[in-house]
């Protein structure tokens, strides 16, 4: 198997090769999972509107609490855009995916990996669903799916996430998921999945 170096990883050519044959897009029986890469992301920064418009979706309504909101300003402007520039053949671990509803063509939220797994084959991931969407298994769907595709991969064998202590909604998410409660913090709770549970 051949390898590329990135500041002391391995990449998996078999992600590489099967990111660039395939127009990435991952489909559950709900929903539907789109990788943005970085001038979809900059399209994104600018008028969510437009990258709705050119992804072919209808106006999205999405109602994020303040905090996700800025959380997600701070991802897009201070990881998604530098790192799928960096690595645009390694986009959908650096990015945001748009979580679509496929019954009405419109995007409820987002979910993305927290990049490239280490050397140890560790990555992390995040999500978050438009408020007025939640309670209905949209998130607990979407990381599954992702789950899927990434552990498809070789190369990664664990996923980390966290959630406040108060989040009791995402709690059951991981939970659902297969994740395990691994420790609690004064500020948050830590989960882990590993590969082939």
């Amino acid at each position: 198997m051949t390898a590329w170096q990135k500041t002391g990883q391995v990449f998996d050519q078999t992600a590489i090769i099967l990111i660039f044959t395939t127009m990435l897009h991952l489909e559950t029986d709900r929903l539907k999972i789109i990788p943005l890469n970085y001038t979809q992301l900059l399209l994104c920064s600018q008028s969510r509107a437009a990258l709705e418009a050119t992804l072919g979706l209808q106006p999205s309504d999405m109602k994020i609490d303040t905090a996700f909101r800025a959380e997600m300003d701070q991802a897009m402007h201070n990881y998604w855009l530098p790192n799928t520039k960096a690595y645009p053949e390694l986009y959908p671990w650096y990015t945001n995916w748009e979580i679509v509803l496929k019954d009405i063509n419109t995007a409820i939220g987002g979910i993305g990996f927290g990049g490239y797994p280490d050397d140890y084959g560790t990555t992390s991931v995040g999500y978050v669903i438009s408020q007025q969407r939640q309670g209905k298994g949209y998130a607990t769907e979407a990381l599954l799916a992702l789950l899927e595709w990434g552990f498809s991969f070789s190369v990664l064998k664990q996923v980390d996430a966290d959630t406040t202590p108060g989040n009791i909604a995402s709690q059951r998410v991981l939970l659902k998921a297969g994740f395990k409660q691994i420790s609690i913090e004064p500020s948050a709770i830590l989960y882990q999945r590993r590969k082939g549970i």
